[in-house]
């Protein structure tokens, strides 16, 4: 029996990334797979160092399925987070594309009954998002956009959050169930040895 870690995608927004790294550095055994696009936003944004900081193991998109696809049937992955995730990601989860590596995620983990949180980048009418070099901006997301987001609230075993507050709080609801049940389990498998 090995313990199962989360799997963090991060797709190419700067909205709320900052803080989605900042919530990967308080978290151990993670995995973080960048999307081409979040590899870019991370340079732009100037977050290499934070990125970095989190000393979690980093896959690039290099490949759109191999190693994510396996580790997910290996039983290597408890919980997937996608944070941030882009009004593009969304949509093509939403309709069922698995076309990168962050929407194979998606797929395999719903393939695989590993739960989803996603922090959707377009929640509301009008939002504020970090731009590069510490700029806020306006953003007011299309109709379409927050219907995808609706749309994906309504899948199995995915957990759809607005906030960062929301985002912190399910993760360690997640994590603090996932040990327990772990816990649980290697105290069954020490029973039966015991036997």
């Amino acid at each position: 029996m090995h313990a199962q870690r989360l799997a963090w995608a991060i797709t190419g927004s700067g909205h709320y990334l900052r803080e989605s790294l900042a919530i990967l550095q308080t978290l151990q055994d993670v995995d973080i797979y960048l999307s081409r696009a979040a590899a870019e936003i991370i340079r732009q944004y100037g977050f290499q160092d934070q990125l970095d900081a989190t000393g979690h193991k980093v896959y690039q998109d290099k490949t759109a399925s191999s190693i994510p696809v396996e580790r997910f049937y290996e039983g290597v992955y408890h919980t997937l987070v996608i944070s941030p995730a882009t009004s593009n990601t969304i949509a093509k989860m939403a309709y069922g594309f698995s076309d990168s590596l962050v929407t194979n995620l998606y797929a395999q983990a719903g393939k695989t009954r590993v739960h989803s949180l996603v922090f959707a980048c377009d929640t509301a009418p009008e939002l504020e998002s970090e731009a590069p070099r510490d700029h806020m901006v306006k953003v007011y997301p299309r109709q379409i956009d927050l219907e995808n987001v609706a749309k994906l609230k309504s899948f199995a075993d995915t957990t759809v959050v607005e906030d960062m507050a929301a985002l912190q709080s399910t993760i360690m609801q997640r994590l603090a169930t996932y040990h327990e049940l772990y816990l649980h389990a290697g105290i069954q498998v020490a029973d039966q040895l015991a036997e």
